[in-house]
């Protein structure tokens, strides 16, 4: 299971100061009042950046580890939340998908293959955002589900990171690349989601 790190550090910065030797999980989610064999479980790497690794705990009883992912890092997805930004603005600022997955991958990939990959991340990001608008339409009412638009209604550079600490109550329901669920658990759970603010209505309304 993977839960927040909170920390301001870049991907590079995370490198540099070995953030993960400072990180810390104080008791087991599944055990919050002890009684289980709660403990740090090592690390494992990450391909990008280059040295990055991410802290981990396990609780035998319970048979499952924790990971620690960063705010700056992609959740199932290779690198860190603002590279992946970067992707999402030239798809939203460009004439079409196409013409910006032939810029952004200048690599020995064909354009379909680079097509895929753009897509792939595109909608991971903005699914994302529209569910953030049905989670918080108290502060996001009006706002459209792109990156662009919420870079400006937020008034910050970088929109990922800020989209993980405003809904850091939902991620294990909210999918990847900012949330830590799958996008099928996502999807089962979307209805519940939208449903905290009241009770569902009478039987014959539904």
């Amino acid at each position: 299971m993977q839960l927040r790190f909170k920390t301001t550090f870049s991907s590079r910065e995370y490198v540099t100061e070995r953030a993960w030797r400072n990180a810390a999980l104080e008791r087991c989610p599944l055990h919050p009042d002890g009684g289980c064999s709660f403990a740090r479980h090592g690390t494992y790497g990450r391909a990008d950046p280059s040295g990055t690794r991410i802290p981990r705990w396990y609780c035998p009883e319970g048979h499952r580890t924790f990971s620690l992912l960063a705010d700056c890092f992609a959740s199932r997805l290779p690198g860190s939340l603002s590279d992946l930004e970067r992707v999402v603005m030239e798809v939203e600022q460009a004439g079409s998908l196409e013409a910006a997955a032939d810029g952004l991958r200048t690599d020995d990939i064909s354009l379909p293959g680079a097509i895929r990959w753009t897509r792939r991340r595109v909608q991971g990001v903005h699914t994302v955002l529209r569910i953030l608008l049905a989670l918080l339409p108290e502060c996001l009412c009006g706002c459209q589900p792109t990156v662009s638009a919420l870079r400006q209604w937020l008034g910050v550079q970088w929109v990922l990171p800020r989209v993980r600490e405003m809904a850091a109550g939902h991620l294990g329901v909210l999918p990847s690349p900012v949330g830590f669920a799958s996008r099928r658990l996502s999807a089962n759970h979307g209805c519940q989601i939208q449903h905290e603010k009241g009770p569902d209505p009478p039987p014959g309304l539904r």
